[in-house]
């Protein structure tokens, strides 16, 4: 599977009705990545019997002159357009700073490839012209193989486990990767 294919299943979502309010935004080095492509992505292959749906949209930008209040902004413009939705706008520049336990990133990508799982870990955006662009650091074979695998610095992580047992238990059809 590739980009392509990513992008054909994403256009027929909400994510496509999203992501140019999204790019409205002008936030810094932004990506939308996280549960709300990989839910998509697992709805779309395994059907029925995968009952996991977007919960959020996981929205991560870089900004290091940027505060908590560009973050609460964006997230308050979004949910004036999409109501019927939850948005979690994080710069990530300042991510380490407020979140107890977390590291410090150096970009946006530094981010998102260290969230708990690969399949995880798939950022998307527009840019201003309307093309798709795609951030995948460990590929899409884990994401359209239904593989739930921790990205490598979190393989002892026991929240990684747990978040891996509650996708297994409400989209059954999914495999744990070592």
């Amino acid at each position: 599977m590739n980009n392509t294919q990513l992008k054909t299943i994403l256009s027929n979502s909400i994510i496509a009705t999203v992501l140019p309010a999204i790019s409205q935004l002008n936030l810094s080095n932004w990506w939308l990545a996280g549960g709300a492509v990989r839910n998509t992505v697992w709805r779309s292959l395994f059907g029925q019997e995968c009952d996991l749906f977007i919960k959020d949209f996981d929205i991560a930008f870089f900004d290091e002159a940027g505060n908590r209040e560009q973050e609460l902004l964006a997230k308050s413009t979004l949910k004036t357009q999409f109501p019927e939705h939850e948005f979690d706008v994080k710069n990530q520049a300042s991510f380490g700073h407020w979140r107890a336990g977390s590291m410090t990133y150096s970009s946006t990508e530094d981010g998102i490839k260290n969230w708990l799982h690969t399949a995880t870990a798939v950022g998307i955006r527009i840019n201003k012209q309307g093309e798709w662009q795609f951030f995948t650091p460990y590929g899409l074979d884990d994401l359209f193989n239904g593989i739930i695998r921790p990205t490598p610095i979190h393989i002892n992580n026991p929240d990684a486990e747990k978040k891996a047992s509650g996708f297994l238990h409400k989209c059954p059809c999914l495999k744990l990767g070592k």
